[in-house]
């Protein structure tokens, strides 16, 4: 059973995350259980998610999902945006709520560094010498 599309293309917070998520070497957007997701091999990065708090969904329908060191994701779970999303969360993945506030170069930063571990080396490579 196909999910439901659980995002607005209109959204300007998902513009934000796809332009950076894409300028990233070899990235591609597909649509993953509703939502877009952005990846090379495996994905980086995931717009939109959720946790499950009293036996209740709740959504965070403006959030990037990120794989990042352990270090950072335990900095971030420490943040009052960060949060453990539902499936992913226990395999180390970390959800940040994302709004018009949101500073670019923290986002970006943020979405490179989960790139780095999943995506391959010949790739990364490339981060450094994009010629």
């Amino acid at each position: 059973m196909a999910h439901p599309k659980m995002f607005d293309d209109d959204d300007p917070v998902l513009e934000l995350v796809r332009s950076i998520a894409l300028a990233l070497p070899g990235a591609q957007e597909k649509i993953s259980h509703g939502r877009p997701a952005f990846h090379t091999v495996k994905v980086h990065c995931y717009y939109g998610g959720s946790v499950k708090a009293g036996g209740e969904w709740i959504a965070h329908e403006q959030s990037v999902l990120l794989h990042l060191p352990a270090a950072e994701t335990r900095a971030l779970a420490e943040d009052p945006r960060g949060f453990l999303p539902a499936y992913l969360g226990p395999s180390g993945w970390i959800g940040l709520d994302l709004d018009e506030r949101t500073e670019q170069d923290e986002l970006a930063e943020l979405i490179e560094e989960s790139y780095r571990t999943v995506a391959p080396k010949r790739l990364i490579a490339r981060l450094e010498d994009p010629a």
